[in-house]
C-alpha cells in the first residue's frame, strides 16, 4: 500500500483549474476528510493507514464541493489607496495624502496616509495595529477591573489560528485584525481570554465567567465564524 509522506501535495484538476491540495496525516483522525482554509487553501486530513491511492479516491468524489466551497471563499483585498479597510466594523475609505506630514489619521469616514505611495499599505497596517493594542488595552483594564484579576504582560501579534490566548501566568496575546470587527466582537475576545484568569478551561464555570462580562458572546462567535476567514485576507 503505498504511503504518504506527513506532509505532501496532490494536484485536483477542477475542471480547468489545477489546486495543489495539501495531504496531512493525522494519528487522531478517524475518517479521511477535507477542509478548506482562506490562507492555506485546501487540505485533506487522512488516518494513518490510508494510501495515497484512498486520498486520490477521496479527493476525486468530492471535487464538486471543493470547487464550490472555494468559490464561496472571500477574495484578498489590499491595503491601498482607494480600497476600503473597517475599524471597528465601520468602513474607511483609504485616501493617499502625499503633501500632508501628519502620518496617518482618520477623518470622518476616510483613513488619510501621507509619505510615498508605495509606503501606503505598510503605514495602514501599523496604524491598525496601534489602534488594536490601545483599544484591547481599554478593554483589558475594564474588564479585569470588574474581574477583580489583573492581567499580565499584553502582546499584538498577526496569530492565524486563534484571535487571542491567554497564558497560565495571566499573559495575553490577541490579534490586531480585531480592530477591524465590530466592538462588540473585539470585546468578547477579550472577555473570552480574561476568562482564564478565573478558569483556565472550557467549562462551564468558563462560560459563566464570560457571560458575566459581556452580553454578546453567542453573537460574536457567530460573527467571527462567519467574517473571520475575511479579517485574515485584508493586507
Amino acid at each position: 500500500m503505498a504511503r504518504i509522506a506527513e506532509s505532501a501535495t496532490i494536484a485536483l484538476d477542477l475542471g480547468g483549474r489545477v489546486v495543489a491540495v495539501t495531504v496531512r496525516r493525522s494519528a487522531l483522525a478517524k475518517r479521511t476528510a477535507i477542509r478548506i482554509d482562506p490562507l492555506r487553501g485546501v487540505v485533506l486530513v487522512l488516518p494513518p493507514r490510508a494510501s495515497r491511492a484512498d486520498a486520490e479516491r477521496f479527493l476525486l468524489a468530492h471535487r464538486a464541493w471543493v470547487a464550490e466551497r472555494l468559490a464561496r471563499l472571500p477574495a484578498s483585498q489590499s491595503l491601498e489607496p482607494g480600497q476600503s479597510v473597517d475599524i471597528l466594523g465601520e468602513p474607511h475609505l483609504i485616501r493617499h495624502c502625499p503633501a500632508a506630514r501628519r502620518g496617518v489619521w482618520i477623518e470622518t469616514a476616510e483613513l488619510c496616509v501621507s509619505g510615498l505611495a508605495e509606503q501606503v499599505p505598510r503605514r495602514v497596517t501599523a496604524f491598525l495595529r496601534n489602534q488594536a493594542k490601545a483599544i484591547i488595552a481599554r478593554h483589558v483594564g475594564e474588564l479585569s477591573a470588574r474581574l477583580g484579576r489583573r492581567a499580565g504582560r499584553l502582546t499584538i501579534r498577526d496569530t492565524r489560528s486563534r484571535w487571542g490566548s491567554c497564558s497560565s501566568r495571566g499573559d495575553l496575546s490577541f490579534s490586531w485584525r480585531l480592530v477591524m470587527a465590530p466592538e462588540w466582537v473585539l470585546a468578547y475576545v477579550v472577555a473570552h481570554e480574561l476568562a482564564h484568569l478565573v478558569e483556565m478551561n472550557h467549562s462551564p464555570a468558563f462560560w459563566n465567567v464570560v457571560a458575566s462580562l459581556t452580553p454578546d458572546a453567542a453573537r460574536a462567535r457567530g460573527w467571527l465564524k462567519r467574517h473571520g476567514a475575511g479579517l485574515h485576507l485584508i493586507g
